[in-house]
């Protein structure tokens, strides 16, 4: 990929996290994760920009670097694809470490959330089974590599994209800033770089009460199907839960239970009333943050988001 370090550079070295508008380059937010923003930069609409400013040193950082690499590299030996990526470590003067992840930026209308609703049933039908198919390769690749290597991922749909390739369909994942896997059965990313973007009066309470969960979660085959599936009410399409459950059930070894509308259901709630609560407290961090102690509030929020 061909990146301009030095623009990245002048970027964040002139950038608003709370007024985007304010900033020196021109930049455009084109999606959130749980810890990163992500960033069109300038008029580059070839590269996609996750934006993590987690880290207190440069050594976490290049230690994060490494993971980040080394995951993305099992995903592939997995069978799973990922779009052209780079990483690239800045410091801007008096400002915390910042790890940006450059992505090939894909067509906005091809990711799996909105094509949900623009393609007709039979097609519908057929991505939600690709995605199921794609991943399943990270249970097969985990059976064949345990104890010595196990990876993660997160099925939801805004991390696929389905690309047209003459009559055929590629389906891409893009979901890498968050290399969660295991050597021997020990996490390789340290959990608490996943607390830097919470309220630190609340660390505490998230370590003790959900970290663990929300890790352990992307580990468990039927947990991230779940997830899948409950992911489908969030994006607006409770209907067509039932028909996801019945695919992934198809799928399934004879080892796990099959899904049920009722966890299904259960899960969704439980996992929007944790991520609806995040999101307030670090509204009310920012707040506090800015407000109150004076400080740069180094995170983008996003708005609203319908649940």
């Amino acid at each position: 990929m061909d990146i301009d370090k030095d623009l990245l550079y002048r970027f964040e070295n002139g950038l608003n996290p709370q007024n985007i508008k304010d900033s020196s380059i021109p930049a455009s937010v084109i999606g959130f994760g749980e810890i990163s923003t992500i960033f069109q930069i300038s008029n580059n609409s070839d590269v996609a920009f996750k934006r993590m400013p987690l880290f207190s040193n440069r050594m976490s950082a290049e230690q994060y670097k490494h993971q980040y690499h080394e995951y993305c590299d099992k995903l592939i030996e997995a069978g799973v694809k990922l779009p052209d990526h780079e990483t690239i470590i800045l410091q801007a003067p008096k400002r915390p470490v910042v790890f940006y992840i450059a992505q090939k930026q894909l067509p906005a209308d091809r990711f799996a959330h909105r094509l949900i609703h623009a393609l007709n049933p039979m097609n519908t039908r057929r991505l939600i089974e690709q995605i199921v198919s794609e991943i399943s390769k990270i249970w097969q690749f985990n059976r064949s590599s345990r104890p010595s290597l196990e990876l993660s991922i997160d099925g939801q749909l805004s991390n696929w994209a389905c690309l047209e390739k003459g009559a055929e369909t590629e389906i891409i994942y893009i979901d890498t800033s968050t290399p969660l896997y295991r050597k021997n059965g020990v996490e390789q990313l340290d959990p608490e770089l996943l607390l830097q973007s919470a309220p630190s009066f609340l660390r505490w309470i998230i370590r003790w009460l959900f970290l663990k969960d929300v890790m352990n979660r992307y580990y468990d085959q039927r947990l991230v199907y779940i997830d899948l599936a409950g992911n489908l009410y969030k994006e607006q399409r409770p209907d067509l839960i039932l028909n996801t459950i019945d695919i992934i059930n198809h799928g399934l070894s004879d080892n796990l239970n099959p899904l049920t509308m009722e966890e299904v259901k259960k899960y969704y709630r439980e996992d929007k009333l944790i991520w609806t609560l995040f999101l307030a407290f670090r509204r009310i961090d920012r707040w506090l943050t800015i407000k109150l102690l004076r400080k740069r509030y180094e995170y983008v929020l996003p708005g609203k988001i319908q649940r």
